[in-house]
């Protein structure tokens, strides 16, 4: 008896233990419940169920992934062969309809990526391509986006990665970059020159401005050291006339006539022809009179 319980009570173990799923929360698994499957069947994370031989769960992973889109020559609208490779970011949004619409995920999505860009490409000239990478990673992701959001995926962002143009384009990409190179250079040389001639202008002119007012501040120096010696001047022969008017007022009348004698001494010494005397010459020899009587009328 015992040797068949035991048997049985190991498969039911076993099948207990097969039908115990742990989901991590980054995934979530599909039930197909024999054979069909819908939104409750879809269970996770956590604990879940799954009943031996009439259940069977598929993984799901809901992280972000990357796709690395290998280089894809297209033609341009100018009928230029360019190559481009780009990443996809992507992720499953919706699990069940995941697994249902498309299998492989990932190798639809490379497929859809590569004749998306094709189309991409064809709507624009090679220098648009060149030059509007970001309106390009916008517009492939808006075009991939459409198709696989009916998979139950989710794009993130598209990246173009590198852009290879034709060697004939990538020549005249060369000669233009270097003819740009010279122009700036040109424009650099210019600008330095013009910026020269303008401080040397404006130097000389600062020179010209310091000498104007040198100039004008030693004639202005000038000037004043002329204002203050006349000054000083006039105050010179100013206090001179007040010192003889000072002196003069205490002269006397005989005072007076002794120097108009000493005066006519000198006249009469001198070695000229011709002398020339005062008129009032009567009245200084009355006054001459006059003043000796008075001297021996004092003694």
């Amino acid at each position: 008896m015992i040797e068949l319980v035991l048997p049985l009570i190991v498969g039911v173990v076993v099948l207990l233990v097969l039908s115990i799923k742990v989901v991590p929360e980054y995934e979530r698994i599909v039930i197909f419940r024999l054979g069909r499957a819908n939104a409750s069947l879809v269970k996770g994370p956590g604990l879940t169920i799954v009943i031996p031989l009439i259940d069977r769960a598929l993984k799901v992973d809901l992280r972000t992934s990357i796709m690395e889109v290998p280089a894809q020559t297209g033609i341009t609208r100018d009928n230029a062969p360019i190559s481009i490779d780009f990443l996809v970011y992507w992720r499953i949004a919706d699990p069940l309809t995941s697994v249902l619409k498309v299998n492989p995920f990932d190798a639809a999505l490379l497929g859809l990526a590569a004749t998306s860009l094709r189309a991409v490409i064809g709507g624009h000239d090679i220098d648009e391509v060149l030059s509007k990478r970001e309106q390009m990673n916008e517009q492939l992701k808006a075009k991939i986006e459409e198709t696989v959001r009916t998979w139950g995926g989710e794009i993130s962002s598209v990246e173009i990665r590198e852009i290879t143009p034709p060697a004939v384009v990538q020549d005249a990409m060369n000669r233009q970059l270097s003819a740009e190179r010279t122009r700036r250079a040109a424009i650099t040389e210019s600008e330095g020159q013009r910026q020269s001639a303008i401080n040397i202008a404006e130097g000389e002119k600062q020179s010209a401005i310091l000498r104007a007012e040198g100039e004008r501040q030693s004639a202005i120096l000038r000037a004043e050291a002329v204002r203050q010696a006349k000054i000083i001047e006039a105050q010179g022969e100013a206090e001179a006339l007040t010192a003889v008017n000072a002196v003069a007022k205490d002269i006397d009348e005989r005072t007076l006539l002794l120097q108009r004698l000493e005066t006519l001494q000198v006249i009469g010494a001198s070695d000229a022809s011709k002398i020339v005397v005062p008129a009032e010459i009567a009245g200084i020899a009355g006054a001459f009179t006059a003043l000796a009587e008075t001297s021996r009328s004092a003694k």
